[in-house]
């Protein structure tokens, strides 16, 4: 197994814990962060989807989705 920096370790749980969904300040205080927007900052680089997933999501409250029916 290779050799990781706990820095790494902390990267990966930063990354993997946001994607999960949690508010963002839970992941933030958990990583002993100060401020949120460092946490935002510093691990949504590696999350390129996120924007895509934030904006079906803000959709989805005012589009509803289409159900297609039987006929």
């Amino acid at each position: 197994m290779p050799r990781i920096r706990l820095h790494d370790v902390q990267h990966t749980y930063a990354t993997i814990a946001l994607r999960s969904g949690p508010h963002p300040k839970i992941v933030s205080s958990r990583l002993g962060h100060a401020k949120v927007a460092f946490t935002l900052d510093t691990y949504t680089e590696d999350i390129p989807d996120i924007d895509a997933d934030a904006a079906e999501a803000i959709g989805g409250l005012f589009l509803p989705t289409l159900v297609e029916e039987d006929d």
